[in-house]
């Protein structure tokens, strides 16, 4: 019985679907990239990480992928954010798309194939334009041009929506302008307007609307038809309406095979957003938590699912990443005589159904819609396995088969946190070290302060004043600080804080 055939939920049909590609062993995919006047808040990590899942797994069963994300780097929301701080538009997205990438890189999200911005590809987007008026599907005003939805009877297949539910403008960043043929008609192409950056175009000097942007650099890197097509929920309509809609209108042949769409980052089950100023950037939370930790708080829910952001949900992820890394750091650790041997033993029974049984429930998850949920979930047998293992190890001859057992677990879990994009970039124990100077900001505490705690403790169990003892170690906890007593003296690590009891 060979591997589970891949399965992709398309926004289209509303169901799960076996994921064939267009080309046999390719894949074309498309995500729609930030607009760059600001930090990226976690709603963006939310999507990049989702599609970074997306991207690694194909890549994993031997795709070869051309992965386009595009920036859109002149907007309205660009322009008005540059003219408040006296700084160039085309200076500011470009700082700010840097920004980006810097934080995609701590995220371990790997770079797209191509990451194309507006600003390059103005010609490619004005001769898109000019075909959907060719075709009859945009009129001009004045130096504007609309998409005519009225033209379009398959508007709002994607979507599923009324047309008579439609915003004025196609909703989103547009304002209504009373000289459309049908409220819902979108801007194609807006006119200059003093201050603002505009190119010269058959219907004067202007600059692109917000959606046409995307379906010209699309075609650009990847054809008219495509496999995949990805972005946040909030896209549907009207970003990737439209875009469907423009696309058509152009060339009929245009298609997108599958498209993918992400749940929200909700805070107090409210969608976080710039416009209503309740959301986090992903330096706010970065600043307090490890990359890694958010990485993991992310996947812990299915990419179609909402999130609810919560500093509880993130110390639990923090702590469950440490457990990981510090269980492959104990184990890197314990092996490292054996390396370079000629190990014979035999895995245990027990181990070898484990070692066999995770990487193809790994398969069955990932291949039933990236079903991270489960697989993180699946991670905590091999790593409570390991642990179990490293207690036999210790104090006794060394056993072949034992050493065989940590080498095939160890294995296991690093491939599966490779394919995941969890496996650190740097050592374990960097990670580790990284992840208690985290824990130490959010206790507001420095290290010094907590090795002086540690020591009156010490003193308080000396002198057999155990309530104060007691009472030093549950502070502790409740900020998050976990103390262990071994026989060369306590240690600490990272923890959840205890809640107060009511």
């Amino acid at each position: 019985m060979g591997d589970p055939e891949l399965a992709l939920f398309n926004s289209m049909s509303k169901q799960k679907e076996p994921f064939k590609p267009i080309v046999d062993g390719k894949v074309s995919m498309y995500v729609c990239g930030v607009t760059p006047y600001d930090l990226s808040h976690i709603g963006h990590a939310r999507a990049y990480v989702a599609f970074d899942v997306l991207h690694r797994y194909l890549k994993h069963l031997g795709y070869e992928i051309k992965y386009v994300r595009n920036f859109t780097d002149i907007d309205d929301k660009i322009i008005k954010r540059a003219n408040e701080a006296g700084e160039d538009p085309l200076s500011l997205s470009s700082r700010f798309s840097k920004e980006f990438l810097d934080d995609m890189a701590v995220l371990q999200c790997l770079p797209p194939t191509h990451e194309p911005r507006v600003t390059d590809h103005i010609e490619q987007i004005k001769d898109m334009i000019a075909k959907i008026i060719d075709n009859g599907h945009a009129y001009t005003l004045e130096g504007d041009v609309y998409f005519s939805v009225d033209s379009f009877p398959d508007y709002c297949r994607l979507s599923g929506r009324k047309l008579d539910d439609n915003l004025a403008g196609g909703g989103g960043r547009a304002s209504v302008d009373l000289r459309k043929r049908n409220p819902a008609d979108f801007a194609l192409w807006k006119s200059a307007k003093p201050g603002e950056p505009s190119w010269e175009s058959p219907w004067g000097p202007g600059r692109p609307g917000w959606h046409i942007e995307c379906s010209a650099m699309s075609s650009h890197y990847l054809g008219h038809a495509f496999d995949i097509h990805g972005g946040g929920k909030d896209l549907i309509f009207p970003h990737h309406e439209n875009e469907l809609a423009q696309s058509r209108a152009a060339c009929p042949e245009s298609n997108v095979n599958y498209w993918m769409h992400n749940g929200f980052v909700n805070r107090d089950n409210q969608k976080m957003s710039k416009s209503d100023n309740n959301f986090f950037t992903i330096r706010d939370i970065i600043e307090k938590y490890h990359p890694l930790a958010l990485r993991f708080f992310l996947m812990r829910t299915h990419y179609r699912a909402d999130v609810n952001y919560s500093d509880r949900q993130l110390d639990t992820a923090s702590d469950r990443v440490f457990y990981i890394y510090q269980t492959i750091h104990d184990c890197e650790k314990a092996l490292s005589p054996f390396r370079e041997g000629n190990i014979k033993g035999q895995i245990p029974d027990d181990i070898r159904e484990l070692v066999n049984k995770f990487p193809t429930n790994f398969t069955a998850s990932m291949s039933d819609d990236l079903h991270t949920t489960a697989v993180l979930d699946d991670l905590m047998e091999p790593l409570k396995a390991i642990n179990s293992n490293l207690k036999k190890f210790k104090g006794k001859k060394q056993q072949q088969s034992l050493i065989q057992a940590l080498i095939a677990l160890e294995k296991e879990v690093k491939d599966v946190l490779g394919i995941l994009g969890l496996m650190p970039s740097s050592s374990c124990a960097e990670v580790l070290q990284q992840l208690k100077e985290k824990a130490l900001k959010r206790a507001g505490m420095s290290e010094e302060e907590l090795l002086q705690k540690i020591e009156e403790r010490t003193l308080a169990r000396k002198n057999k004043q155990y309530s104060e003892s007691d009472r030093i170690r549950k502070e502790l906890t409740a900020l998050g600080i976990a103390l262990m007593d071994e026989p060369g003296g306590t240690v600490w690590r990272p923890c959840e804080p205890e809640l107060p009891e009511d």
